[in-house]
C-alpha cells in the first residue's frame, strides 16, 4: 500500500497549470467577442486512461467518474513529465503513443449531454514516467521526511514545533518559508486527492502533520519544502455497539466520557493487537523494562508510517535503515477484525477524520486487544500511541500506480 502522495500532488498541480494555459487564451477570445448562446461550450476532463477504442478515450476520474475524449486528426496532442509546468518543453507525441494506465488532460468543446468531450488540445503524462517520479518522492520523504503532532506555531516568525518522538519524548522545529508549499486535509476525507492548498495560520497544536526539506547538522530543525497536516481524532474507548447495516460503531471516549459514533469506510483499518506487543506498549508506559517501547509512528507522505524506537523483532518486523520501524507495515502484519467481531465493552484506539456536522467521523485506523496500554495510561497518553498516523494513504487510498 506503500505509495507517494506528493506525486499526486505535483502530477494534479502540474496538470491544472497546463490546463490553464492551454484555455485562458481560448477563455479570453470568447470573453472578447460578442456571447452567442448556441456556441458550443468549452470544457476540461482529466483521468486515467482506462480503454481506447478506435479515436475514442474512456477516461476515469480520481473521483470514479468516467468520461469520453474523442481525439481528432487535428487535436494537438503533447507529453509532458511529472512536474513540469511550461508546454514550451512539452513533446508532440502520436495517438498511437497513448497507453491504457496514462494520465490525460484534455481541453475542448463539450457534447450536448455533457459526458464527453471532442479535443482540441490533449497533455499526457506517460504512466512510466508517473511511476518513476513516484519512485524518486518516495525516496526523497523517506530519507528527508520527518513527522509528529504540532505542539505550537509561531507565524510570526513561520515556525512550527512538532513532537516527533514516541509519546512526544523528542521534538523539532520545522521552518516556512513563502516558498514552503503548504497542503491541508479535509475534515471529512481520509485522502489526499481530496487536499486543499492550505496557509500556515490553518496549522494548530494537536495536528498532525509531515514535512520534508532540509534538516540542521544536529538534527533538531528543518527548512520545510514541502508540509501536509490535518485535524484527527485520537480516541482511546470501551465499545458500546456496533451497526453493520450502516457500517457505524459507538463508543465511549475515555477522555471525554461521551459516546461516539463513528462510520467505517472503505479504507479504515480495523486489527486486533497481539497480547504480547500490548503488554510490551503497556511495559512502556509504565516506565518498565529498558528498550521496550511503544510504537509511536511517525507519519509520512508517499512512505508507510515510522514508528518509534521498537526494536527489530517487535512485531511484525517492518524495520527501516536508522531503526525505526515500519508502523504500516506492523498493522499490515497484525491480524484483520471485522465489525461484527468487536463486542461490547472491549476496550479499542482509534484515530478518525474530523468529520463535520454533515458527515460523522470515519475510521482510519482501530486497535483492538488494548486493555493492557488503557490500563497502564492516561487517556492522553493512550491518544499518543496512534498519532500521527499515515497521512499519505490512510489506510489503503491510493494504492493505483496511477497518480
Amino acid at each position: 500500500m506503500l505509495t507517494v502522495f506528493l506525486s499526486r500532488l505535483r502530477v494534479l498541480a502540474c496538470l491544472v497549470f497546463v490546463l490553464f494555459g492551454l484555455i485562458a487564451p481560448i477563455q479570453a477570445q470568447q470573453n472578447s467577442a460578442p456571447q452567442d448562446s448556441a456556441a458550443p461550450k468549452r470544457a476540461r476532463v482529466v483521468g486515467a486512461v482506462k480503454s481506447i477504442d478506435g479515436n475514442v478515450v474512456t477516461l476515469t476520474s480520481d473521483a470514479g467518474s468516467e468520461a469520453k475524449v474523442t481525439i481528432q486528426p487535428a487535436t494537438r496532442l503533447l507529453r509532458m513529465e511529472p512536474g513540469q509546468t511550461d508546454l514550451k518543453s512539452a513533446t508532440p507525441i502520436t495517438f498511437s503513443d497513448l497507453q491504457v494506465g496514462d494520465r490525460l488532460l484534455a481541453g475542448g468543446t463539450a457534447s450536448g449531454d455533457g459526458k464527453s468531450v471532442i479535443a482540441t488540445t490533449a497533455v499526457v503524462m506517460k504512466k512510466s514516467d508517473v511511476a518513476e517520479k513516484q519512485q524518486h518522492d518516495r525516496e526523497e520523504w523517506q530519507k528527508n521526511g520527518v513527522g509528529g503532532v504540532v505542539k505550537s506555531v509561531d507565524a510570526a516568525t513561520g515556525t512550527i514545533a512538532l513532537s516527533t518522538g514516541t509519546l512526544g519524548a523528542s521534538s523539532l522545529l520545522v521552518h516556512v518559508s513563502k516558498d514552503t508549499m503548504i497542503r491541508r486535509y479535509a475534515p471529512d476525507s481520509i485522502k489526499f486527492d481530496d487536499a486543499k492548498p492550505g496557509t500556515l495560520d490553518q496549522i494548530k497544536p494537536g495536528d498532525q502533520l509531515r514535512a520534508r526539506g532540509t534538516k540542521s547538522e544536529d538534527g533538531k530543525e528543518l527548512a520545510a519544502a514541502e508540509i501536509v497536516s490535518g485535524t484527527f481524532r485520537s480516541i482511546p474507548g470501551v465499545m458500546v455497539a456496533t451497526d453493520a447495516g450502516n457500517n457505524t460503531l459507538t463508543v465511549t471516549d475515555l477522555a471525554s466520557k461521551r459516546p461516539v459514533t463513528l462510520k467505517i469506510g472503505p479504507d479504515s483499518q480495523l486489527h486486533q493487537l497481539p497480547a504480547m506487543f500490548a503488554e510490551r506498549i503497556a511495559m512502556r508506559l509504565k516506565g518498565g523494562a529498558p528498550g521496550t517501547s511503544a510504537p509511536g509512528p511517525q507519519a509520512g507522505p508517499g512512505a508507510h508510517a515510522q514508528g518509534g524506537q521498537a526494536r527489530q523483532g517487535s512485531f511484525g518486523g517492518g524495520q527501516r535503515p536508522g531503526g525505526a520501524p515500519d508502523f504500516q507495515a506492523m498493522l499490515n502484519r497484525m491480524p484483520a477484525v471485522t465489525l461484527g467481531e468487536l463486542t461490547k465493552g472491549s476496550a479499542v484506539m482509534i484515530v478518525a477524520t474530523e468529520g463535520t456536522e454533515q458527515s460523522p467521523s470515519t475510521v482510519i485506523i482501530l486497535l483492538s486487544g488494548v486493555e493492557p496500554i488503557l490500563s497502564a495510561a492516561s487517556p492522553s497518553q493512550a491518544s499518543t500511541i496512534l498519532s500521527p498516523w499515515n497521512l499519505s494513504t490512510g489506510a489503503n487510498a491510493g494504492t493505483s500506480d496511477t497518480p
